[in-house]
Order: C-alpha cells, then structure tokens, then sequence
C-alpha cells in the first residue's frame, strides 16, 4: 500500500537550484531509511543520497556532496531533496525510495530499498 509520488523535476540552468519533493503514504517516515537515486539515458541507476534519523545516518555520492541535501519531514510525510549548483551531469531521472532498514546506517544500494516512486526528470542545460 506504500506509494511514493515525486514532483519539482524541470528544466533549469547550470549553477541553479531545484528542490525535489516524495510524498509518501506511510505512517511515519521513522520506520524507513530515505534514498534518493537517479538514472540516465542508457547508465545504471546510481545512489545519491540517504537519510535514517532512527539511526542517526547520512551518506552522498562523492558527485553531489556539498551541493545536494536530502531531508524528511514526518509531520509533512515529504521526503526532499534540494539540489543547487547543478551541472549538467546532474541531467536523470530521479527516484526517491524507502527502506525498511531504518535502524542501522543508511545505504546507496538500490537493492535494499522496498518502495520506489515515479521518478521525475531534471535537465540541467544552457
């Protein structure tokens, strides 16, 4: 019954900001790990970020650390991910998704992850 809906994808400039939003129909994001991926034309889905309060964990990719910022707010049962100084190798698709193992640190791995949304695209272009 969990589903998660992305929205905010679009089209923005180098260097601009965009701020991705995942509803989720859970109870409380508490009993889940946060994962953001994103997935080119052709390329394999690749880990962005992760967040897990219960176990006090957070992890970027090496592409995005200091420029992306992921967050959840229980209250709002949004899951965000703002993304600034954009480059055009930041252009996917890009999924928010859930995992069930929210007690240990969080991961990147696609395949611990139990729910996924949509997806939404981001092109980063002059």
């Amino acid at each position: 019954q969990v589903q998660l809906v992305e929205s905010g994808g679009g089209l923005v400039q180098p260097g601009g900001p965009l701020r991705l939003s995942c509803g989720a129909s859970v109870g409380s994001l508490n009993y889940y790990a946060i994962g953001w991926f994103r997935q080119a034309p052709g390329k394999e889905r690749e880990g962005v970020s992760c967040l897990s309060r219960s176990a006090g964990s957070i992890n970027y990719a090496d592409s995005v650390k200091g420029r992306f910022t992921v967050s959840g707010d229980n209250a709002k049962k949004t899951v965000y991910l703002q993304m600034n100084s954009l480059k055009p190798e930041d252009t996917a698709v890009y999924y928010c998704a859930l995992s069930r193992v929210y007690v240990s640190p969080c991961s990147t791995w696609p395949y611990e992850y139990d729910y996924w949304g949509q997806g939404t695209q981001v092109t980063v272009s002059s």
